[in-house]
C-alpha cells in the first residue's frame, strides 16, 4: 500500500515537472471580449501570416496557447480591430476589451505588452489620418487616368507629410527609450518612404539582436533593400537619350555634383519644383554644379515643349518607357517628382529635397 502510494506522487511530481516544463515552452493568451457582437472568433497573427484563431466560448472567453520558446510579437485580430502584443514562454497574458470602446483595452502579465498599449493611441492616430487619406484618394481617383493620379498622389502625400514626419519621430523616441521587442514593433510601423534613414539606422542598432525572431529578420531583409539607395550609397548606372537622340550616362558627369530630378511634362508637382530647380541651376552652375533631367514621359512631344516652356536649360534625357522603364525599377521610383544628389564620385549625398530644402543644401554643400 505505501508503495502505490508513492508511485502515485512521484507520477503526480512527474506530471508537475512536465507541465511546468511545457509551460515554459509555450505562450498562453487568455481573454475575455465583451459585446462581441457578431464577433465569434479571435484571430492570431504574426506579422502578415495569420498563426491561429480560436471560437469566443461561454462568457466571452477565449484562450490560445501555442509552442514556443523565445518572445513572440503577435497580432490579436478581433472584428476588424487590431491589438499588438508581445508574449513570453511561461507567462500567461490576459487580455480584455469591450467592443464597444474597442479602442480601450486591457493588457496584463505583459510588461512589453504594457508598454505597446501605451504608444497605442500615436498609432491609432496616424492609422486615422492613413485612412483617410486612402479614402479620399480612392474617392478622387475614380475618373482620373494614370498620370492625373500620380499627380493627386504627389499633392497629398505633400500636404500630408508633416503628420507622418511627426510621427517618424515619435516612433524613434520611443525605440531610443526602448531598446527591446517593444521598440523594434513601433519602429515597424514606419512607412520606409517617409523615414527611409530612420529605418536603416534603427536596423543597424539591432543587427545583433532578435537573430531568431522571424519577424525581426523579415524587417532586416526588407529595410537592407532600402539600402541599395540610401544616402552613402553609389547611385544606379542610368542612361538615357537626349531629345537630340545622343546617349547620355550618369558617369558623363564624373567630378560634378548631380542632381537627378524624375520627372514628366504632365506631372503637376514637378512643373511646379522646375522654378526653384532653374533658379538653384543657374546660382550654382559655376561651382561645379548641374542638373540630369531624367523624363517618364512616353510622347516626345509634350515632353520637348515641356522642356521649353519651363527652361530647362540643363541636360535631359528618356527613354520615353514611362513607368516600363528599367531605371523605375533601378532607383525604386514609387512618384514622381523624385530626384537625388550625387557627389563626384557618384555617391548619393541627398535624397528628395524641394524648395527652400534644396537651396539650403546647396548653398550649404557648393559653398
Amino acid at each position: 500500500m505505501r508503495k502505490s502510494v508513492l508511485n502515485v506522487c512521484g507520477l503526480l511530481f512527474l506530471s508537475s515537472l512536465i507541465s511546468a516544463c511545457s509551460n515554459n515552452e509555450s505562450i498562453q493568451i487568455k481573454g475575455v471580449i465583451d459585446n462581441p457582437g457578431n464577433v465569434k472568433v479571435v484571430s492570431f497573427y504574426e506579422g502578415d501570416r495569420k498563426l491561429d484563431s480560436t471560437f469566443i466560448a461561454d462568457g466571452n472567453r477565449f484562450k490560445f496557447e501555442r509552442p514556443a520558446t523565445q518572445e513572440r510579437l503577435l497580432t490579436i485580430a478581433v472584428g476588424k480591430n487590431r491589438y499588438p502584443i508581445i508574449v513570453e514562454p511561461g507567462n500567461e497574458l490576459t487580455f480584455s476589451v469591450d467592443m464597444q470602446q474597442p479602442e480601450t483595452y486591457k493588457v496584463e502579465g505583459s510588461e512589453l505588452s504594457t508598454k505597446l498599449k501605451d504608444f497605442a493611441p500615436l498609432k491609432v492616430r496616424i492609422d486615422f489620418v492613413r485612412d483617410s487619406l486612402q479614402q479620399a484618394f480612392t474617392k478622387a481617383t475614380t475618373d482620373l487616368g494614370a498620370n492625373e493620379i500620380q499627380n493627386l498622389r504627389a499633392e497629398m502625400l505633400q500636404k500630408f507629410e508633416p503628420f507622418f514626419k511627426n510621427y517618424v519621430q515619435q516612433a524613434v523616441t520611443f525605440a531610443d527609450k526602448n531598446q527591446d521587442l517593444a521598440g523594434f514593433y513601433v519602429m515597424s510601423t514606419l512607412d520606409p518612404e517617409m523615414a527611409e534613414q530612420e529605418l536603416i539606422t534603427y536596423a543597424d542598432q539591432i543587427k545583433d539582436k532578435f537573430t531568431e525572431n522571424r519577424y525581426v529578420s523579415d524587417f532586416k531583409g526588407e529595410v537592407n533593400k532600402l539600402r541599395k539607395l540610401a544616402i552613402g550609397q553609389p547611385a544606379p548606372a542610368l542612361q538615357a537619350y537626349t531629345k537630340d537622340n545622343k546617349l547620355v550616362k550618369l558617369s558623363d558627369f564624373q567630378g560634378k555634383t548631380v542632381l537627378i530630378d524624375f520627372w514628366a511634362s504632365w506631372c503637376m508637382p514637378c512643373r511646379e519644383e522646375n522654378p526653384n530647380i532653374v533658379k538653384q541651376y543657374h546660382r550654382f552652375k559655376d561651382k561645379n554644379f548641374t542638373v540630369l533631367g531624367v523624363s517618364l514621359d512616353n510622347n516626345p512631344g509634350p515632353w520637348m515643349r515641356a522642356i521649353a516652356d519651363d527652361k530647362l536649360e540643363w541636360t535631359n534625357i528618356s527613354d520615353l518607357q514611362a513607368w516600363s522603364s528599367p531605371l523605375v525599377i533601378d532607383y525604386q521610383i514609387k512618384g514622381i517628382p523624385t530626384s537625388y544628389i550625387i557627389d563626384g564620385t557618384g555617391k548619393i549625398i541627398a535624397k528628395n529635397l524641394r524648395g527652400k530644402e534644396l537651396e539650403d543644401f546647396l548653398t550649404k554643400t557648393l559653398n
